[in-house]
């Protein structure tokens, strides 16, 4: 089963107006991240608010020689293909990604494509702190160096964060690594393969813990139940 885990950073909060500046996708395989990733920036063609410019540090003077949306859109569309989404306040994601692929006449994504880690989260945890980072602390994720958003970054975090939701990373199972690599450890942190390890044999038999003593006092004991214990038959 083949999910991506996806995050956007924008240039604000109305999709109407404002732009995708960052795509960051991480592919998981049976809930195991295999490694294989897609990110871009984007050229708005227009300001930053200065609102997102603290939460993502991303600058219009960086982005000026970015792709623009449609330059990427065929090769992001191809990545995420008819795969399930898994994404942190999916509407505010899909409604930006749905009006870029607007603006360029392409379809658009449903809103049932998204598994929504945010209302997840709400239902494990009401009243709790359900962003991202607040989920990390309560998993202990580390995000230690994360002073700004970065999409690629958000969905490796938000990766380990969903595996936690759905009842925790199985580190030991063993399974096939789609992309063809075994072992090692992908460029973000991630295992390509789970190891499978093989419960060795008991050398010997551990000796028991009655002594012969114990032993006959019991035999004695069951002696005087009289009848026939089903555990003679």
């Amino acid at each position: 089963m083949r999910e991506i885990v996806l995050d956007t950073e924008t240039t604000g909060l109305d999709p109407r107006s404002d732009r995708v500046i960052e795509i960051g996708c991480v592919e998981l395989f049976n809930h195991v991240p295999t490694g294989v990733t897609f990110h871009t920036y984007l050229n708005p063609k227009r300001d930053i608010a200065a609102e997102a410019f603290n939460v993502h540090g991303i600058s219009a003077e960086f982005l000026s020689g970015k792709p623009l949306f449609g330059d990427v859109a065929v090769a992001f569309s191809e990545f995420i293909a008819d795969t399930q989404l898994v994404i942190h306040n999916a509407a505010f994601d899909l409604g930006f990604l749905n009006s870029e692929f607007d603006r360029i006449g392409f379809g658009k994504l449903p809103p049932g494509r998204a598994i929504d880690t945010l209302l997840i989260a709400r239902r494990k945890f009401p009243g709790g702190q359900n962003s991202l980072d607040g989920l990390c602390r309560r998993f202990n994720i580390d995000i230690s160096g994360r002073e700004q958003h970065g999409a690629l970054k958000d969905s490796e975090l938000l990766a380990a964060v969903y595996l936690e939701l759905i009842g925790g990373a199985q580190s030991g199972l063993a399974l096939d690594d789609p992309s063809g690599v075994t072992g090692g450890v992908a460029d973000h942190g991630f295992s390509t393969t789970a190891a499978s390890r093989a419960r060795a044999a008991r050398p010997s038999p551990l000796a028991p813990l009655l002594t012969e003593a114990e032993r006959m006092a019991h035999d004695a004991f069951v002696a005087t139940l009289g009848g026939d214990p089903v555990w003679k038959r």
